[in-house]
């Protein structure tokens, strides 16, 4: 058997660390085909949402130990390969169902931590003495590397901040949609549906000069305009950011300090 040096082997390669950000499908069915439907009208709305990006198959939300469970993992990660997801690791895997994904060539990502976010249908009423972490801070520096859009987006029209900020210079008219994978800073009126940390990043906030959305959301957790703001931010400068708490996430709405 030939013995290769550390030098040589050294002078090949190195094993270093690595830290790659992924996406997490939980799924909460076996229907491989109710998926695909979901994931291409998902694309439909928001073309290029997907691009590539390495997918962790989370099982924990399925009774995996039930007798008789199956799940068509190859058929899945077909799907989503379609869908320009990339699946490289299953969580919530055990018995046969592992031994499926270790076939497929999955990963086991057991220990991956999963951010657990929750909907939630009423808005936290501003905190009139916010801790200083949690002050208002104006925005009043464009991003670097942020989007850039400086004309009105009416009804129908969607603007999509891939992997950075987005920046909006004129007023979001009910019917439009402005998404990023960062924060949303909006200069103007903001009427439309605002949705900032797309892909799971909870540090993301929205901001505007006028709040009067019909949606906002921030890392999967929304609120619509079916419950109104209270007035101390309905129409005025405000920003909302993502706060944890005991019974999970929630928006926090308050107002923008000149």
């Amino acid at each position: 058997m030939a013995i290769v040096s550390e030098e040589a082997r050294l002078s090949c390669y190195d094993i270093k660390s690595a830290d790659l950000s992924m996406v997490a499908l939980l799924l909460k069915t076996t229907d491989i085909q109710a998926v695909s439907r979901a994931l291409s009208e998902q694309c439909a709305e928001s073309p290029g949402f997907f691009d590539h990006d390495p997918v962790i198959i989370d099982l924990t939300a399925l009774d995996t130990r039930e007798e008789g469970f199956f799940i068509d993992l190859p058929a899945l990660m077909q799907v989503l390969t379609q869908h320009a997801l990339v699946p490289l690791a299953v969580k919530g895997a055990e018995g046969a169902v592992w031994d499926q994904a270790k076939a497929a060539g999955l990963v086991d990502a057991s220990d991956a931590r999963i951010r657990r976010v929750v909907a939630v249908s009423e808005l936290a009423p501003p905190d009139p003495t916010p801790s200083p972490s949690e002050a208002p801070v104006a925005p009043v520096v464009v991003p670097q590397g942020a989007m850039v859009v400086d004309k009105p987006l009416r009804s129908g029209q969607q603007v999509y901040a891939k992997g950075r900020d987005l920046v909006v210079m004129a007023m979001v008219n009910p019917g439009a949609e402005v998404i990023s994978d960062g924060n949303i800073h909006i200069y103007a009126t903001l009427r439309g549906k605002a949705i900032a940390g797309a892909r799971g990043n909870t540090e993301a906030r929205i901001f505007a000069l006028a709040m009067e959305p019909e949606l906002i959301s921030i890392a999967g957790v929304y609120r619509t305009s079916e419950n109104a703001l209270p007035p101390e931010v309905l129409g005025r400068p405000a920003q909302v950011c993502l706060q944890s708490g005991p019974d999970g996430d929630k928006l926090l709405v308050t107002p923008l300090k000149p």
